[in-house]
């Protein structure tokens, strides 16, 4: 049977992550390219999510979550954020940073609409972007600094764009928005009109003694800001998917109907999970971070010492590293020859930017264990030039 696929999937493409994932685990390789976090789930969510299964709270929750959970998140909003959210009105629990992103995309912008994405950017939010049948802009940010200029912002802008998209950290740069830089974007937003839709999941993995800055929280963004957060990456329960937006009460309205009509709820047991998680100490996402600082250290100085130069993050767990003195023609050629001669998968750093750019970089993944990374970094000096 040969029945047309819709015009909304007619431009989106399997992504080069999932491709090698699936070519490392041909070569029983070991996967640095796929965002799979080795940490283990931190006991009290762990333990949360248990007892709300075996205490039968298994049943449909509210669909912007559980009202404690709400509650729970905008204390952490003010708290590490430096923000104020009503719970009842303004956050809205969701199926993932992803679905987060979807409703917010579906419920507040027209098919038509023009949404700028700086790049590199994540997969997901261009294919997200493309499904909702919007129009997207691009925005190249110059390496290594991947700095959010002014006047390329400005002129980035068409009669068309509605909305920016901020990822800070950075997947895939690591790249942390400084304030100076979210005020360059709140200068061309307020002069355009634009809504401000932000990814935030990767906010308390930082390093060198930086801390996140949620763009919410500078100048007057926060009344045209959809703030998107997510549990996975804190907690290393990606499987769990558990995000929440948090925008004015009109926007939140309408993005959870989205949300009510696409997921219905979020995972009633698992956000009791989160819940607990919530309440961890300070000394908890302090160690995280330190954890984290530790794991870039070794692949960063790894990657150097094998002639892939790295840009060192400054937040999230991947980094892009230049393998243009390689000489292969492109950078999936580029990943790969890595994957064949060394074991070490990772992902081209063409899946981050629309064509021909990137065709230097690859992305490498490293929230893995300690010992891995040490293996992958000893395999990594095996990699040699194009034939």
């Amino acid at each position: 049977m040969n029945f047309p696929l819709s015009r909304r999937v007619s431009d989106l493409q399997a992504s080069d992550i999932r491709l090698m994932t699936r070519e490392c685990e041909r070569v029983g390789g070991i996967n640095l390219g796929q965002g799979l976090g080795d940490l283990p789930v931190p006991a009290p969510v762990r333990d949360g999510a248990f007892e709300a299964i075996q205490t039968n709270r298994n049943s449909y929750s509210q669909s912007e979550g559980i009202a404690d959970l709400r509650r729970a998140i905008a204390a952490k909003l003010l708290r590490d954020n430096g923000f104020e959210a009503d719970p009842e009105r303004e956050i809205v629990v969701t199926h993932g940073a992803t679905g987060a992103f979807f409703a917010a995309l579906t419920a507040l912008l027209n098919p038509g609409d023009g949404t700028l994405l700086p790049e590199p950017y994540y997969g997901y939010h261009l294919n997200t972007i493309r499904l909702c049948g919007l129009d997207p802009h691009f925005l190249t940010l110059r390496e290594p600094a991947f700095e959010l200029e002014e006047a390329a912002l400005r002129a980035a802008v068409r009669p068309n764009t509605r909305a920016i998209v901020l990822c800070t950290p950075s997947n895939p740069s690591g790249k942390m928005l400084s304030e100076e830089e979210i005020r360059r974007a709140e200068r061309v937003a307020a002069e355009h009109d634009l809504l401000v839709i932000t990814d935030e999941i990767y906010e308390y993995i930082t390093y060198d003694g930086r801390r996140h800055i949620s763009p919410a929280a500078v100048g007057s963004l926060r009344e045209r800001t959809i703030s998107i957060f997510g549990f996975s990456k804190t907690f290393s329960i990606t499987g769990w998917r558990l995000g929440y937006a948090v925008a004015p009460e009109p926007l939140a309205a309408a993005i959870n109907l989205v949300n009510d009509l696409a997921y219905v709820c979020a995972p009633t047991p698992l956000q009791y999970g989160v819940l607990e998680g919530l309440q961890a100490s300070p000394e908890y996402f302090d160690q995280l971070r330190i954890i984290y600082q530790q794991k870039r250290d070794i692949l960063c100085e790894g990657l150097a010492a094998a002639g892939i130069e790295p840009s060192i993050p400054s937040g999230a767990y991947y980094v892009l590293a230049d393998i243009g003195r390689f000489g292969y023609p492109n950078a999936k050629a580029g990943a790969l020859s890595l994957l064949e001669q060394t074991g070490v998968a990772a992902v081209p750093g063409s899946a981050f930017y629309r064509g021909g750019k990137g065709e230097h970089l690859i992305r490498f993944c490293f929230a893995k264990d300690d010992a891995v990374l040490r293996e992958a970094v000893r395999r990594l000096r095996r990699f040699r030039h194009a034939d």
